[in-house]
Order: structure tokens, then sequence, then C-alpha cells
């Protein structure tokens, strides 16, 4: 009796812990105001092959939020068996209606067949931003491809892009901040996952470029060229666990 009070416990707080937190969706506000009087959602990181949210879910907070834009900041699946639940969160979020912007992440470069993921942005009119901009409307969208396999090209990311109109950039790995000259208004990234294993030196462990070996791996940060957020996501990554440290999506009042 003794015993299977104690594995009942440990298996509760294995859940609580480290499970429950990869469920319980946060919904992060940021207040930055930039004069567009936009809402914006950003969704980083579904790694839809250990997601826990369900896309009803993200549904709802769609409908909750009623934003102008969704962009998503990469990291959609590495296995090409997935596709089809790519397909389902793309569904999830396309169905609603607004205009939706996207960038890669390391983790799609890792799929065999890259083309069948993009084919997928079409089907659902997901617009991917692999180094170049957009003109909307309120504001100039510089999208960055992802920086730690190399796929970034920053000087095309900004070609034609002037100061008339407020500068966004949306990307996944933040690290590429580091070397961006040009002055933005607000930057947007994920990859970091806000450590996910909110343990003492997990980044010495698991190197994941200069910006968090210096401690600087999710919300909002003031750089030289401009403020930056880093989303902790909204999956995982690795272990299928977080601890300490909740999914998130972001929403920008810009």
């Amino acid at each position: 009796m003794v015993i299977f009070l104690a594995v009942s416990v440990s298996l509760f707080l294995l859940y609580v812990l480290f499970i429950f937190p990869t469920q319980w969706l946060k919904i992060e506000r940021v207040h930055h105001p930039l004069g567009l009087n936009k809402r914006i959602m950003q969704i980083s990181d579904l790694h839809v092959d250990k997601l826990r949210v369900s896309a009803r879910r993200i549904r709802l907070a769609l409908e909750d939020a009623q934003p102008d834009y969704i962009f998503l900041t990469g990291d959609y699946t590495y296995d090409e068996r997935y596709l089809p639940r790519v397909a389902h969160y793309f569904k999830a979020i396309a169905d609603y209606g607004l205009p939706v912007y996207a960038v890669l992440g390391n983790h799609d470069y890792d799929l065999p067949r890259l083309q069948r993921l993009l084919d997928l942005f079409k089907v659902y009119h997901i617009h991917v931003l692999r180094n170049e901009s957009v003109q909307l409307d309120d504001f100039q969208l510089v999208g960055i491809d992802n920086d730690s396999t190399r796929h970034s090209r920053i000087e095309p990311s900004f070609e034609g892009v002037n100061g008339e109109k407020p500068i966004i950039v949306i990307t996944h790995d933040p690290n590429v901040l580091l070397r961006i000259k040009r002055p933005f208004d607000f930057l947007m990234a994920g990859h970091l996952h806000g450590k996910q294993m909110n343990v003492p030196f997990f980044f010495v462990f698991k190197p994941k470029g200069p910006l968090a070996a210096k401690g600087i791996y999710k919300g909002l940060h003031f750089g030289e060229q401009g403020p930056y957020y880093i989303s902790k996501g909204i999956g995982q990554a690795g272990i299928n666990a977080r601890f300490m440290v909740r999914s998130e999506i972001t929403i920008h009042e810009l």
C-alpha cells in the first residue's frame, strides 16, 4: 500500500510539474505601442509532433483576442509523417480569415522534402517570407529565414524597406538580430522555448547561441537596432515536457 501510494504521488508530481505545463496554454500580452493600433497574434514553435495544445484551443484564443494579423515564427515539424497534423493546425488558423504570415525554423529544414511543407502553406494561403519583405497597409513586414541553419540573408530581407512606415521583423532564431545593422521598430522570434526546462545551466548543456548564453531567452528586450520579443513557443522540442515554463501564444498590441 505504501509503495502504491508513493508511486501514485510520484506520477502525479511528474504530470503536474512536467506534462501539465505543456497543456496549460498561457496567453502572453505585450503592449508596445507603435501607433498602429493593431493586434498581432504570434504563434511560435508548433512542433506538432509533440504539441499537446489542441487546434480548437488555438481557435478559441483567436476568437477571444480578435487580432488583425497572425504571424507564425517557425518550427512546424521535422518529420513528414506529421504533415497531415500540420495541415490540421494550419486549417484551424487560416479558417479564421485573417492575413497569416510565416517564416521557417531549423526543424523545418530537417524535412527530407521541404517542398511538401511549403505546399501546405500555399493550400491554406499562408504567406511564407524567406528573406523578403512585404508592404502592408500600416507597416512593412520583413521575414528573415532561419539563422541557425545558415539560411538567413539579412540584406535581401530588407530590400525595398524604407522608413516611411514602421518596420516589423519576424524570424525564428533571435540570434540573427546580433547581425542586423538596419533599425527596426519591432522584431518577433521564437526558437528558445523560454528554456523549456527552467533549470540552472540549461543552455550550457544545450547551447543555443550567444543570446541564450547571456541569459536572454524569452520576453521583451531592447537591442541596438530596436525592441524584440522572444516567444516561449507553444510546442516542445526534444523531450516532450516543460518545467516551470508554460506553452505560450503571444498577443502583441502595437
